[in-house]
């Protein structure tokens, strides 16, 4: 059965495979809020466990704000989860309260057993973010735009003969060259040697693709297909992807290996009406989608959803399996 807590809303979610359990991190608030849209600005980090996906059991929460000053403060949201050298490294992201909330950068916790988590500091300094967005490419509150959006970390090697050594982290951005609001969505791009010391780069797309934000971005090698998988909801899409009959939801991206070709107007929109933020989490039997479900009848659900069995096709993406 999908994941639904009576208590809480649970929405973007990120997974790790400890060789046995596969670990499920997600956003949630309490339905106590009322109203939907009040989660985003009280939210922690929950945690469950599952061998197959459809039966959870939860753990306890694996994040929380941190005290002010910090560019935490207010929010940990989405992000990923890698293992190097016997360690799990957490990034997610965070919002400030020192800044209203409208600055969004990245930050990082590692563990030891994927249960209890600790918060590593910055190179920058106590408090402050381990990667943030570039005004040379990316909008920023420095730049003169109203936020910054810089969020939801994907952190990976290249496969094969497309590894140059580093880790590539992809996260969520805006073009600080375009200001449309509905075609500003660029896929943001950082290298790293050590996971700590980070320089961020050029961005791996271009702007005016479609897309105000693409979001919850996910690179893997489905099937032997290079994949870049993303949502993006309605007020974010261009006209001509509304006018096709599009109202947003997950979708996925063929690309090349080393991640040169990214091209936004190619991206297939996966037929899952209602899904949101998806991932995909490979089991014995191949790859699955789990998202959340969002509204898909206009009442807001806040679970996540059993696994949907996927694989890939170079011009249509991912497909159903």
């Amino acid at each position: 059965m999908a994941l639904r807590l009576p208590g809480q809303w649970v929405w973007d979610s990120w997974y790790a495979f400890d060789g046995v359990n596969h670990h499920a991190f997600y956003l949630q608030a309490s339905r106590a809020l009322g109203d939907p849209q009040r989660r985003h600005r009280n939210t922690s980090v929950g945690h469950a466990v599952s061998t197959d996906l459809q039966n959870w059991t939860v753990l306890r929460d694996a994040l929380t704000p941190s005290e002010s000053p910090a560019f935490d403060s207010w929010t940990t949201w989405t992000g990923s989860v890698l293992r190097h050298e016997g360690k799990w490294f957490m990034f997610y992201t965070g919002t400030s309260r020192e800044n209203a909330g409208q600055r969004q950068t990245v930050g990082l916790a590692t563990s030891d057993d994927l249960v209890t988590w600790t918060k590593i500091e910055s190179p920058a300094g106590p408090g402050e973010p381990l990667v943030a967005a570039d005004p040379r490419w990316y909008q920023t509150l420095e730049g003169g735009f109203s936020n910054e959006p810089f969020r939801d970390p994907w952190v990976f090697r290249l496969p094969g003969e497309a590894d140059d050594g580093l880790w590539h982290m992809l996260t969520t951005a805006n073009s600080a060259a375009s200001n449309t609001g509905h075609q500003d969505g660029v896929m943001a791009h950082a290298t790293s040697e050590d996971l700590i010391h980070w320089t961020v780069r050029e961005p791996l797309s271009l702007p005016e693709q479609g897309f105000g934000e693409t979001e919850v971005f996910q690179f893997e090698i489905v099937d032997g297909v290079p994949i870049i998988l993303f949502c993006c909801g309605p007020i974010w899409l261009h006209p001509s992807r509304l006018d096709a009959g599009e109202r947003g939801g997950v979708y996925s991206l063929p690309v090349a290996a080393d991640l040169s070709d990214v091209d936004f107007n190619r991206a297939v929109l996966f037929d899952a009406p209602g899904l949101y933020a998806s991932r995909l989490v490979k089991l014995d039997s191949g790859w699955n989608l789990i998202g959340f479900w969002d509204a898909p009848d206009g009442t807001f659900v806040g679970e996540l959803s059993d696994p949907i069995p996927v694989t890939a096709d170079p011009v249509r993406g991912l497909v159903r399996r």
